[in-house]
């Protein structure tokens, strides 16, 4: 098996396939509270598997996670995706990885994708929804329905309504997204949506206004998809810390208090797409605030 490609533990069987991980962005670029002083008060800093103090950066992964269930095999978030224009972000410019290979080492091929489901609309959470085809951008997983959450998809159009194209997430929406409703493969749903047994999306709003998690529950264990709710370990110390990339950064903190809070007292996993190696975790919460007490 590539070494791209990792078993999680937490209800059915979870994977992730790995596009990018390393040491990308300084904290105070990232989040704007995160001044040098509280930065280096935090046990993160002093993880070399988490930041890296000689280039001042947070090591962070960009990745798919793949969910197997008895019914169903379930793509959550697709990443960046190969040989997309992304000139304003030199490391996903033009990406040529072997995200397709790490697929079949899984066993699986696009046909066998039977769901897609996007957090959000960000331009790294779509980018393998489509790949490119004889000069067009056509669905990676052509037997998948592609799951949306309607509040999102709606306002990523008045946003394009109102600006260029190209300038919006990137330009993803129209070479990522709006192929999918062309082929007739995207379902809009709401917030709060069963997509099938042991697998709901839950609204989570603030990182974007329609943003979702999804729960994953089987025989009374649960895990937690949390797309951007959280970005990186850093914020399970500093969970007021939101990202400079959130809508409302307000509502983003509320709910990311909220979801550590809940992960915290039901025991679920905690499954973030921009957590590096080790990336799944536990979370516990005490008097000085929540702590990762176990990562795989």
């Amino acid at each position: 098996m590539s070494e791209r490609v990792f078993p999680l533990p937490g209800p059915f069987k979870i994977h992730r396939i790995v596009e990018m991980e390393g040491a990308f962005l300084q904290p105070g670029t990232l989040f704007p509270d995160a001044t040098p002083e509280a930065v280096k008060a935090t046990e993160t800093a002093r993880n070399p598997k988490l930041y890296d103090p000689a280039s001042d950066r947070l090591v962070m992964a960009f990745q798919v996670f793949v969910v197997q269930t008895p019914r169903s095999t379930i793509l959550i978030d697709g990443s960046v995706g190969n040989n997309k224009e992304r000139p304003r972000n030199p490391p996903w410019h033009r990406l040529n990885g072997p995200f397709l290979d790490d697929l079949a080492t899984l066993g699986l091929s696009p046909d066998d994708i039977d769901i897609v489901i996007c957090t959000h609309l960000h331009a790294d959470h779509v980018g393998w929804n489509t790949r490119l085809e004889n000069g067009s951008w056509v669905p990676t997983f052509p037997k998948a329905r592609y799951v949306f959450v309607q509040s999102e998809a709606t306002y990523w159009r008045q946003v394009l309504a109102e600006n260029p194209p190209d300038m919006v997430n990137h330009g993803s929406w129209g070479d990522s997204v709006e192929p999918i409703f062309q082929a007739n493969l995207a379902v809009e749903v709401p917030d709060d949506y069963e997509v099938e047994e042991g697998v709901r999306l839950v609204g989570a709003p603030g990182h974007t206004p329609g943003n979702a998690v999804v729960r994953l529950e089987q025989d009374g264990e649960r895990a937690y998809v949390t797309g951007d709710v959280i970005h990186h370990p850093i914020q399970v110390e500093q969970p007021r810390w939101s990202s400079c990339f959130c809508s409302d950064p307000e509502q983003a903190s509320e709910t990311r208090v909220a979801m550590l809070d809940t992960i915290a007292e039901e025991g679920a996993w905690l499954l973030p797409a921009h957590f590096p190696t080790p990336t799944a975790a536990k979370i516990r919460r005490g008097d000085a605030g929540f702590q990762m007490v176990q990562s795989l």
